[in-house]
């Protein structure tokens, strides 16, 4: 097994990351597995999908009307409505795996690994690239 934490800048603002060209140069010289992203924070996850044609913008514009920066939260630290960032991985898991074969991630014509990222409070984050070899 392979693995390492790489370190994601978001910039303080509610963010979708496109990983996908770092998860491919991760696996690129492995033979056949299983790649597997992680995220190892509270309030952030991984979502794979379409990026450049809106859906990234609609993602996050959905998460707001599912998960409204307010006071509704029990969860009240932090900037205001960070209670919701806390919720925010159980809709957008902290984690995605895809199958690898001769060291190319198996993704659909349109899909792309994307850290999801709404904590305006944290603007460094990290993710762990983990390759198991089959």
């Amino acid at each position: 097994m392979r693995s390492e934490l790489r370190a994601v800048r978001t910039g303080g603002v509610p963010s979708i990351v496109d990983l996908t060209d770092e998860c491919a140069e991760f696996v690129r010289s492995e033979g056949d597995g299983l790649f597997q992203v992680f995220v190892p924070h509270a309030t952030a996850g991984i979502a794979v999908i379409e990026t450049g044609a809106g859906s990234d913008d609609d993602l996050l514009a959905q998460l707001d009307v599912l998960l409204p920066r307010d006071g509704r939260w029990r969860h009240r630290h932090g900037a205001a409505g960070h209670g919701r960032d806390h919720v925010l991985p159980a809709f957008v898991p902290p984690h995605a795996s895809v199958p690898v074969l001769e060291g190319r991630l198996t993704l659909g014509a349109w899909q792309r690994i994307c850290f999801v990222d709404t904590n305006v409070d944290n603007p460094s984050r990290h993710v762990r690239f983990t390759f198991l070899r089959g």
